[in-house]
């Protein structure tokens, strides 16, 4: 077992030394910072092992991963040099690295994350729910599929099915009255596989989790008999899609991550948060148009993912609606999980890009009481259009029909606005890679 020793020059070097003495198979240290104790500043301190250091406790760290290759990290640092945020990050690169992070009452062990695919695989996550990941993973099996090769995806959801299920769009009825009869059957009919299958039109497996730990783990999943599914398939690539904060529970070859532009910075690149970010090739920066204050906040965004995560490449994005049957010349009512400060503007792109009339919006999918309500408000109109999310069809579908109203299902196309390319380059070079690592 090889110990990584992380320290601080706050410890006068012989209680430190007496310290690591304590451990076994110790390697090597991290100083993290400090001097207080140090002979001079600048001084490396007699450990009676190798140290290595940096300018910030993230560089010792990194630097001390590839010098040493530690089998687990043992924290002997504190406080004014490693406080809780710190730590936290610490963590978060410690797991993205395989490695365990223990110190004097606690311990992180990364998620388990076997590997099960048989083909490149490619996971789409996360930092929270609602960040777009399901539209970011639609998007990129529908650049697949433009480039003749559709994949299969897996999705775990909080409503996804009892057991594996395989959903063939050419053959599994996604109308609306059919997954309304899902519904009245118990299930939940706007799982994310359904949404996978009827947007992307590729073929999707659904299972279910619960739960999410702090780097990501489900506590409880059906995932890996989902991607024994995925195997047994002729698609030579394989999509793994997140829920929430949590993370496909097996091995990717890529990872591509999608970030709200109002997350919380802090949130986002600190704590455990940026455990996902380190584990990413891509960052997807989405509703970038609806970055809090403007482009200013957008911009600390990307700087601080980029200074967290070195070399990452970032794309900022944005989502419109695009009906998946034609709209033109109707009266509309257009249901949303998008934020109600940007439903006026996706509202208009329906109107101009569809030659539409949309006469009544709600951004309440997520409410069902709220949601019914809107409804129940809206004038008289031709169709609903809705996104295939939330209470889309046990109460925006259910609605529509007894009202007579057609119902036409939208997806949402990701556009690019910023950053390192364009997303259907960059999306389509991160599934290169994968196929590099996987046949590495």
């Amino acid at each position: 077992m090889r110990t990584l020793a992380l320290v601080d020059g706050e410890h006068f070097p012989p209680v430190v030394r007496a310290a690591i003495s304590q451990l076994s198979g110790v390697v090597g240290a991290a100083l993290l910072g400090g001097s207080e104790k140090l002979a001079e500043v600048g001084a490396m301190p007699d450990l009676g092992i190798p140290v290595v250091t940096g300018d910030t406790p993230d560089a010792a760290l990194e630097l001390a991963l590839r010098q040493f290759a530690p089998d687990v990290i043992v924290d002997l640092a504190d406080q004014p040099v490693v406080d809780g945020r710190t730590r936290l990050r610490l963590v978060a690169r410690a797991l993205a690295a395989g490695v365990p992070y223990e110190g004097a009452d606690f311990r992180f062990t990364p998620p388990p994350r076997p590997r099960l695919a048989t083909k490149p695989s490619v996971a789409v996550i996360g930092t929270g729910k609602r960040t777009g990941k399901t539209t970011v993973s639609a998007q990129l099996a529908r650049v697949l599929v433009g480039n003749g090769r559709p994949p299969v995806v897996v999705a775990m959801g909080r409503g996804g099915p009892a057991d594996p299920e395989v959903v063939d769009p050419s053959a599994f009825d996604l109308s609306p009255k059919a997954l309304l009869a899902l519904a009245d059957s118990g299930r939940h009919a706007a799982s994310d596989h359904f949404e996978d299958a009827l947007t992307a039109g590729v073929v999707t497996v659904g299972t279910r989790r619960c739960g999410g730990g702090m780097a990501g783990a489900p506590a409880y999943d059906t995932f890996a008999a989902g991607v024994a599914l995925a195997n047994a398939r002729s698609e030579d690539v394989v999509l793994f899609e997140g829920s929430g904060q949590a993370v496909p529970p097996v091995h990717s070859d890529a990872t591509i991550c999608a970030v709200p532009a109002t997350s919380d910075p802090d949130l986002v690149v600190g704590h455990l948060g940026a455990y996902r970010l380190l584990l990413s090739d891509l960052i997807v920066i989405t509703m970038a148009d609806e970055a809090k204050g403007g482009a200013g906040p957008l911009e600390q965004l990307e700087g601080s993912v980029r200074r967290l995560a070195t070399g990452v490449r970032v794309v900022h994005t944005v989502f419109r609606p695009d009906p998946l049957e034609p709209i033109s010349g109707r009266r509309v009512i257009y249901a949303t999980t998008a934020p109600p400060s940007a439903t006026a503007s996706l509202a208009a792109h329906l109107q101009r890009e569809h030659d539409c009339m949309v006469v009544a919006t709600s951004p309440h999918l997520s409410h069902r009481d709220q949601l019914r309500r809107d409804l129940d408000a809206a004038p008289a109109a031709d169709a609903l259009v809705v996104e295939l999310k939330g209470a889309a069809v046990d109460v925006a579908v259910r609605a529509a029909l007894a009202r007579g109203m057609d119902v036409v299902f939208c997806t949402n196309i990701v556009l690019t606005v910023g950053g390192d390319g364009d997303f259907d380059e960059l999306a389509a070079e991160t599934v290169a890679l994968a196929e590099e690592r996987f046949a590495r």
